[in-house]
């Protein structure tokens, strides 16, 4: 049974693409992250199936998730939908924690921390970001930048059917951060099943000028690629430039 919650869990995952890059991350691009835009082959080994399963995707968010979070946008309220994402990532504490201890960094652990209680509490459960207003920002850390710091290879980029878009390094993390989530494991399946459903479509809904854009590029699949290899490839960076 909690084989079938992880792998329910994980095919619930937000069932779109990523949001484009100027979504996701400030600031310019660095060397590295530009290499990644120029080397699409040797990042995209298997472009002609992964193009298939993008263009399956395209459909289902055209057809399907687009028109659900128009509707959301509609009557959830702007401030509302951000309470919601800031709820969510407050349940990605253990994640956070555990990965910026693998990364050799206990005070920033001890800061999601103190996040997690500070918001919990203070901020009703996630729904302000209390923390980050007192000076407690975040350092969101997930499995797959942990493996790239022990010198693990992105891999092969790859499209995966209602799945977001990813790498082999990147995949395998996401399966290890599932593992992490109580959620998973202490409440019914339906339980993270519904809450990622709802994240999902929230998510669509703040960053529908953001996949406006990406739909009126001359290339979205490979504007999508580039901007995901770049964003991975700055966190990166980032996390090896971070202090402890």
């Amino acid at each position: 049974m909690q084989t079938f919650r992880l792998f329910v869990l994980l095919l619930l995952l937000p069932l779109t693409m990523p949001q484009p890059a100027h979504a996701q991350v400030n600031g310019g691009d660095t060397s590295d992250s530009r290499e990644l835009s120029t080397r699409d082959t040797h990042y995209d080994p298997v472009e002609s199936i992964n193009y298939r399963v993008f263009e399956f995707n395209s459909g289902f968010d055209a057809f399907v998730l687009k028109p659900v979070a128009q509707g959301y946008d509609a009557v959830v309220p702007a401030p509302l939908q951000t309470g919601i994402r800031n709820a969510v990532d407050n349940l990605g504490v253990i994640r956070k924690v555990v990965n910026n201890l693998l990364q050799g960094k206990p005070l920033a652990a001890g800061r999601e921390t103190a996040r997690f209680l500070i918001n919990t509490t203070l901020g009703i459960a996630g729904l302000f970001d209390v923390a980050d207003e007192i000076g407690l920002a975040p350092s969101d850390q997930d499995m797959g930048i942990t493996l790239g710091l022990y010198g693990a290879s992105h891999g092969a980029y790859l499209v995966l059917p209602l799945l977001p878009v990813t790498t082999v390094r990147d995949g395998l993390g996401t399966v290890a951060d599932s593992l992490m989530d109580p959620l998973a494991w202490l409440t019914p399946f339906y339980v993270p099943l519904s809450i990622r459903a709802v994240d999902t479509v929230n998510s669509r809904a703040r960053n529908m000028d953001a996949f406006e854009e990406l739909e009126r590029s001359i290339d979205p699949y490979g504007a999508l690629r580039n901007a995901y290899l770049q964003i991975r490839q700055h966190k990166l960076e980032e996390a090896r430039a971070e202090g402890p």
